[in-house]
């Protein structure tokens, strides 16, 4: 597989470079020069695979020839000791990507790039510096992912004041390999921060700079995989249990509700992304060009409201961020929406993705009645989720099964939560960080700071 630049402007590459660059030469995001399909007996088996096993499948063309198989089948099996099951709750199913060690679907793709790296740098001497740009739990999870990871170093960028308590552990509470950076700004200024070190070509080359931000096309790759996993059980009318680590007060997982969005055989799901910066569900359109049987995305954002906006009128307008309780998806300038032009056109995905936005207060609102209606816990962004579901049922828009993404769990925002439904179960991974102390240092939102710094 080879990836060329979203803005043309350089020479094409392999996975490898694409992987330890991070970012195009040109300033642009990698992309591939074709999306691989799945074989017909691998499409036709995607609701009885081990998750395992799609993974493998769907990484594999991707990654060929520079990671062989048997390495990657032993780095699928290294990065995936947990699942993403897709629960009933209510009306409805529900895609849990909390089940990794930091309880958020940022799990899937760091785990993956920390085993991929250590492979690929095999054999150098010059250490690599990744730096990335948090909103919240990405900075989690590939401080967990990299963490003693020989030959890298991780520093992470966060907006001071605008991450959760726990959060805020788990992104500074590590040390060893992996040092925090609290900015004095917000998510877009990290990021912005972020890309101007990436091009930064004599920085870059002096320090081997790369990034673990969804700008890596090798952390979108292995998120495709949840998204075919749910579709193929979705359309073989398949959902599974509760997880050790579901919020749910249902023991089978048959919480109250109608049938009419849940799982049909023979019948493709709608599948519901709470969105930021838009590498998920860049993941999930690679998965359903792969073949997954999903039947239409919707993207749900916050009050951060630039692609619903792009989808509804045919302008793309960036805007600066504004803060909300769904932090994690305080972006205004999604820096994937680039790679998602690159590949669909308005009028593309006009036809494929629906876009709507919610309020705090509709957030909120929605996480008592999911926990009154269903006795199940909803996070603020899979929230953002689900109301966005509900505005596009009223209007008639979707129909038919109906899947939730549950982007992270609710004990990681406890202090929104828990006024609105009391305790939250706090899975054992969790309860773990929260021994930690956060050690960071404090930079202005300026890139010759961070350059400084690092």
């Amino acid at each position: 597989m080879r990836y060329f630049s979203t803005r043309g402007k350089s020479e094409a590459v392999d996975f490898t470079t694409a992987a330890l660059a991070g970012l195009a030469p040109d300033g642009g995001l990698f992309v591939p020069e074709e999306i691989p399909s799945y074989p017909a007996v691998v499409r036709s088996s995607l609701g009885t695979m081990d998750y395992r096993d799609i993974a493998f499948e769907t990484i594999k063309p991707w990654v060929n020839p520079d990671i062989p198989d048997p390495v990657l089948e032993e780095i699928v099996c290294s990065a995936y000791p947990f699942d993403a099951p897709l629960v009933t709750a209510a009306d409805r199913q529900v895609l849990e990507l909390f089940h990794g060690p930091t309880a958020a679907f940022k799990d899937f793709g760091a785990r993956f790039m920390a085993r991929a790296f250590s492979y690929l740098r095999r054999g150098e001497d010059k250490p690599l510096r990744i730096i990335v740009a948090t909103s919240g739990d990405t900075g989690g999870a590939v401080a967990d992912g990299f963490f003693g990871v020989e030959g890298i170093s991780v520093t992470v960028l966060y907006p001071r004041g605008r991450v959760s308590p726990l959060q805020e552990r788990q992104i500074a509470g590590l040390g060893a390999n992996v040092s925090a950076l609290a900015v004095e700004g917000s998510f877009d200024d990290c990021q912005r921060m972020v890309k101007a070190a990436l091009a930064d070509a004599e920085l870059k080359k002096r320090l081997n700079l790369s990034s673990a931000n969804s700008i890596n096309v090798s952390r979108l790759i292995p998120q495709a995989a949840y998204y075919a996993a749910a579709a193929g059980r979705a359309l073989a009318g398949r959902s599974d249990p509760p997880g050790e680590a579901s919020p749910c007060s249902a023991p089978n997982g048959e919480t109250p509700g109608s049938t009419e969005h849940r799982v049909r055989k023979g019948q493709a799901i709608t599948l519901v992304v709470p969105s930021g910066n838009f590498g998920n569900l860049t993941a999930g359109v690679y998965a359903w060009k792969m073949g997954a049987p999903v039947r239409r995305f919707v993207a749900a954002t916050n009050i951060n409201n630039t692609v619903p906006d792009y989808l509804s009128s045919g302008n793309y307008l960036a805007r600066p961020s504004r803060a909300t309780i769904s932090n994690a998806m305080d972006v205004g300038a999604p820096s994937n929406f680039e790679r998602m032009a690159a590949h669909l056109s308005w009028t593309d995905m006009k036809e494929s993705i629906l876009g709507a936005f919610v309020t705090d207060d509709e957030t909120r609102d929605t996480i008592r009645a999911v926990h009154t209606l269903a006795g199940y816990i909803l996070d603020p962004h899979s929230s953002v989720g689900w109301t966005a579901a509900n505005k596009l049922l009223e209007r008639g828009l979707v129909s038919g099964p109906l899947g939730i993404l549950s982007t992270a769990h609710p004990a990681k925002f406890a202090e929104t939560v828990e006024p609105l439904t009391g305790p939250v179960p706090v899975p054992p991974s969790l309860a773990r960080v929260m021994e930690r102390s956060p050690q960071s240092g404090v930079i202005p939102a300026d890139s010759s700071a961070l350059a400084e710094v690092l």
